[in-house]
């Protein structure tokens, strides 16, 4: 698979440079505080909301990374059904399947064509689609919960 240059991946590094600095700076800065009168209890408050931003940052970046491999999986398996349609090898991609790939991106009614197409052909193999068919109806069914507490 053919990777481009990731401008996220500038920003991360210029996150963490700032981090960097932030962190090494900070004790310096509390005791220069502490010299001109500013409270310790507000340099740790501002420490604080650091800390939260950071783990903010990292935790976004993260989930965002998570998705686009959910993403570029989806697409490998797509291109891998397009292919050759009568496999059924076809429709796993990193050992999962295209159809529990779906679900996991709350794309339910495309996961239920694409179990349904999987179902059909001949050398799937019964449990897998057992297996799948119950993760529809458990998601299908969550969904019709979430529904009801909206209501």
């Amino acid at each position: 698979m053919r990777r481009h240059y990731d401008w996220g991946a500038m920003n991360y590094a210029a996150t963490l440079a700032v981090l960097v600095v932030l962190a090494f700076c900070f004790p310096l800065s509390v005791r220069l505080g502490a010299q001109v009168g500013v409270p310790q209890a507000v340099s740790l408050s501002i420490l604080g909301a650091l800390l939260t931003f950071a783990l903010a940052t990292w935790l976004v970046r993260w989930q965002v990374a998570r998705y686009r491999l959910s993403l570029e999986r989806l697409e490998a398996a797509r291109e891998q059904v397009r292919a050759d349609p009568q496999n059924p090898r076809a429709y796993f991609v990193g050992g999962e399947h295209l159809g529990a790939l779906l679900l996991r991106l709350d794309r339910r009614r495309e996961a239920s064509e694409v179990i349904d197409r999987y179902a059909r052909l001949g050398g799937a193999r019964e449990s897998e689609i057992v297996a799948l068919r119950e993760a529809l109806s458990r998601a299908e069914r969550r969904q019709r919960r979430a529904q009801g507490r909206e209501a």
